[in-house]
């Protein structure tokens, strides 16, 4: 054998023997396939398959939920246009007309002691007798509310 002298042959020997070693150390396996997506390998589908339904439901679900608030979002926005606050304001002193017309019929100068009024409709039918005042409502079904008011208990 020859002599080493130089260290940069020895540090090339001693790592090919390290390498050898490490080689022949070295053992494979059999490579084999497994699908990652239960679909295909079948572990675990019908957790995977409610997964899939749970996803999709929610999904339909966000659609729904926003085509409703669209929905509402444009109901509203009709009913705030200045035509609409218009005809709420005019229904409503109308309807304060009608009331304080009854009113002047039940209790004014040229007061009545029956009368009938039609609204929408819906029948008003009052009668003033032994000091109390009975309503009687009828509405286009030919369902009913009567109210009665004693007159005596009114002081101002």
């Amino acid at each position: 054998m020859k002599n080493l002298k130089r260290p940069d042959e020895i540090l090339l020997i001693a790592s090919m023997i390290i390498v050898m070693f490490v080689v022949l150390s070295v053992q494979a396996d059999e490579m084999t396939h497994k699908f990652k997506n239960p679909s295909f390998s079948g572990v675990g589908t019908s957790s995977h398959y409610l997964t899939i339904e749970n996803q999709e439901f929610n999904r339909k679900e966000a659609i729904r939920e926003e085509l409703r608030a669209y929905t509402e979002d444009l109901e509203r926005e009709a009913e705030n246009t200045t035509l609409a606050r218009f005809i709420r304001n005019l229904e409503s002193r109308i309807y304060a007309q009608l009331s304080r017309q009854l009113v002047d019929s039940l209790f004014g100068e040229t007061a009545s002691d029956f009368g009938t009024l039609e609204l929408e409709g819906n029948t008003i039918e009052y009668r003033v007798e032994d000091d109390k005042v009975t309503l009687i409502i009828t509405d286009e079904e030919g369902n009913t509310t009567e109210i009665t008011v004693p007159l005596g208990s009114f002081t101002f």
